[in-house]
């Protein structure tokens, strides 16, 4: 198996999660904070959405779905264009809320499928390319997939822990 179809196989394992912890939801459940100072299953899939969005098309080259594809004005949150939640205050978490699941999904499925599209043409040396510089040692492009690969298993694991909490609460 190549490095790249490791990769498909594991970015299509998030896209499985975020189903799962969206799907059947109303806006209310995904909106709600288990605490003031928590994250909303709308934020935590968001801003993983975001910053794939965002790393990936930065070190592919390609534009970034977010504003292509007009995600940010059917969101329309009052936030900055560019945004990603990272270092998001509880208030600024609260600003991000949704209408419905469809909304969340098909923001994630269109970051998804940009995001194999890229992984699938890939060869082993394009692993390899330094994609940022400022970090010691320089961030190539398989660390960089790895590391939003990480970033974004652990933020849908915690929208489907909030997804239990609320249920759990409302039974």
């Amino acid at each position: 198996m190549h490095a790249k179809d490791v990769l498909t196989d594991a970015y299509s394992r998030i896209q499985e999660e975020v189903h799962a912890a969206v799907e059947g939801l109303a806006p209310d459940v995904l909106n709600a904070r288990p605490a003031d100072d928590a994250n909303s299953i709308s934020w935590l899939v968001w801003h993983l959405t975001r910053v794939q969005d965002d790393h990936l098309a930065d070190a592919s080259g390609l534009d970034q779905v977010w504003p292509a594809q007009g995600w940010d004005k059917r969101f329309g949150l009052d936030l900055p264009r560019r945004d990603t939640g990272y270092g998001h205050s509880p208030r600024q978490v609260a600003k991000v809320r949704v209408d419905s699941g469809e909304l969340l999904l098909g923001y994630y499925d269109a970051v998804h499928e940009q995001s194999l599209e890229f992984i699938r043409g890939l060869t082993a040396k394009d692993l390899e390319r330094v994609v940022d510089e400022r970090w010691t040692p320089a961030v190539t492009l398989g660390a960089r997939l790895v590391s939003v690969l990480a970033d974004d298993l652990q933020h849908v694991g915690q929208a489907a822990y909030v997804r239990g909490l609320l249920q759990s609460a409302a039974s």
